[in-house]
């Protein structure tokens, strides 16, 4: 009987049956145990990237970067007008098949609001301004248009910030508890408090981070309007407001330095052809050295009554654009700085006059006739026109 048994293969299925259980025991601890990877992507100049990454983790985004252009040709977008995808795809529908090759985007606008919604260097100033959730995205969106990124930084123009961290903020002198205030009720930091400096380097960094190709410093200066008798400042002190400003470009240059960010700082239009620092702190010469490229906002609108003889300035954008960027040339040359850093703000809203394609197109004209090729067009709104540029192929 035990024959026939096993001649029918009896113990043989048995053999199997445990050695296929064993197999599946195995296996089991092989792919609960072991430290397999699973694949993520992430884009890298427009490719997919496969990286090696632990269980469960989400896709791994990587900032990608590209070059300045040779001649930048840039508008300037809000973050409020950035958080929105419908308000931006309408910007981007303007400039599409233009000549325009790079956007300025809010980083930290007037009010302190850093408008990357996962910032870390934001707690209890938050800032009451537009904050874009999809702004690595969005970056990666220009970059895959060709676009070039620029972070725009509201430097010591901080409500949120000074009144978080008052200590460092230019005070009242009748009420030294409180901030001073511009004219617009806006509060401002001590340019000469080096506490602060370092929060703009690591805004600096962060935004590079996240994919900006380049770092525009706006508002580097002491205030111009409001009530400047009633001004404390505890930071600055018997320095002079021009060495302040220069000491804080040097730090921002050599904390910078070690990294691949490009840097731009703007200015004031009259730098480029008034003596001296205009009570704010900003000269010219003092801001080449430190700086990849320096912005002269020579809005036609800002100079006063009698500029070049005008009595309405803002009426002649050729003649007031191209007086002041030879000036603004013959200055850098005489600094030993190459003029090409030069890259003026340009005007696109009416004020002091009717801004016209022909007026917007004028400025651009006139930088060139100065021997320059870059320039921003600045407007608060957002709101561009397609008659203001040229098609991409010219």
């Amino acid at each position: 009987m035990i024959r026939d048994w096993w001649e029918q293969g009896a113990t043989r299925i048995v053999v199997i049956l445990i050695f296929a259980c064993c197999m599946l025991v195995l296996a089991y601890v092989i792919v609960t145990l072991l430290p397999f990877g699973r694949i993520t992507f992430s884009l890298e100049s427009e490719q997919v990237v496969a990286t090696s990454t632990s269980l469960n983790t989400q896709p791994v985004f990587v900032a990608t970067h590209i070059s300045t252009p040779s001649a930048v040709k840039a508008i300037y977008m809000t973050a409020c007008t950035a958080s929105e995808k419908t308000l931006r795809d309408k910007v981007l529908a303007v400039i599409h098949g233009t000549e325009i090759n790079s956007i300025i985007i809010d980083y930290k606008d007037y009010s302190g609001t850093i408008s990357y919604a996962s910032t870390t260097l934001q707690t209890a100033h938050v800032g009451k301004g537009c904050r874009i959730y999809d702004l690595p995205e969005f970056i990666t969106e220009l970059h895959a248009k060709k676009i070039y990124a620029i972070s725009r930084v509201t430097t010591f123009q901080d409500p949120a910030y000074a009144q978080a961290h008052i200590d460092v903020a230019i005070r009242s002198k009748m009420n030294p508890n409180t901030t001073w205030k511009d004219v617009h009720g806006l509060a401002y930091i001590d340019p000469g408090a080096t506490k602060y400096w370092n929060y703009v380097v690591d805004m600096a960094k962060e935004s590079y981070a996240i994919g900006f190709d380049e770092v525009n410093f706006d508002y580097v200066r002491f205030p111009s309007d409001g009530k400047l008798a009633d001004m404390l400042y505890a930071h600055t002190a018997s320095t002079t407001k021009a060495d302040t400003l220069k000491d804080f470009f040097q730090y921002l240059h050599f904390q910078l330095a070690s990294t691949s960010i490009v840097t731009s700082a703007d200015l004031f239009g009259l730098t480029t052809s008034a003596e001296g620092d205009m009570g704010i702190g900003q000269i010219l010469e003092n801001t080449l050295p430190y700086f990849d490229y320096v912005a002269p906002m020579v809005y036609p609108s800002h100079f006063a009554a009698g500029f070049q003889n005008f009595a309405k300035p803002a009426e002649h954008p050729y003649e007031v654009v191209n007086y002041s960027m030879i000036r603004a040339v013959e200055r850098a040359i005489a600094a030993s700085t190459t003029p090409s850093k030069l890259r003026p703000w340009i005007q696109a809203f009416d004020l002091g006059a009717v801004y016209t394609p022909t007026m917007v197109r004028d400025q651009m004209r006139a930088t060139y006739d100065s021997g320059l090729t870059s320039w921003m067009i600045w407007n608060a709104s957002s709101s561009y026109k397609k008659e203001y540029l040229l098609p991409a192929s010219k």
